[in-house]
């Protein structure tokens, strides 16, 4: 049975409250929705339009599993673009990336030379200084307002264009671009001295 073309108008979160409430036929309302923003999203990361389905079906399912862990203080469009984020993130480290043996020499029409390293490597303490700094951006990404969270989002990682980013939230492009700005500043402020200069 197809729902009520009337409830097809509501908000994404009331229709979250209705399905929530056994009303589990108006999930599709949601699918229908956002099927096409998610694996336009997803070909983002994968490249593949077959990738993109497959991880469209499962960040579907996922979402609908965790409906009720949804936080309505949000809006749906920016939990839902985070669980896509977050699962093509998740197929790509999934994937075998060919490696080489660094010990390996490289062949050249001279003959073999000697790998070396490009540059000096990181010592332990600059790689937990990296991951405490990522933790501190995502934490602070997070205290930031839902209409500049949603679009920090699309744009990092999300890679999303200015114009990407209109089409999909339905805001001007001067709003877009005004919004992100407003949203690294407040980022920059919140974070003080932990970002390098220039950032």
């Amino acid at each position: 049975m197809k729902p009520d073309p009337a409830l097809a108008e509501l908000p994404d979160e009331k229709v979250v409250r209705l399905v929530l409430r056994g009303r589990e036929d108006l999930y599709a309302i949601l699918v229908d929705r956002y099927r096409r923003r998610i694996v336009g999203h997803l070909m983002r990361y994968v490249g593949k339009r077959d990738d993109a389905l497959d991880i469209a079906q499962e960040v579907f399912l996922k979402v609908y599993q965790n409906l009720a862990r949804f936080d309505p203080s949000y809006r749906f469009s920016t939990w839902i673009y985070s669980i896509a984020s977050n699962a093509a993130i998740d197929k790509l480290r999934r994937k075998k990336v060919p490696t080489t043996s660094l010990d390996q020499p490289i062949s050249t029409d001279d003959g073999e030379i000697a790998r070396e390293p490009v540059g000096p490597a990181r010592t332990a303490d600059e790689i937990v200084g990296a991951e405490d700094l990522m933790a501190e951006v995502e934490s602070a990404i997070q205290r930031l307002p839902d209409q500049y969270r949603e679009l920090i989002l699309l744009r990092h990682p999300g890679g999303r264009s200015y114009d990407e980013i209109a089409s999909i939230t339905g805001l001007p492009l001067g709003t877009v671009k005004n919004r992100i700005f407003r949203a690294r500043q407040r980022l920059r402020d919140d974070l003080g001295d932990l970002l390098p200069a220039g950032t």
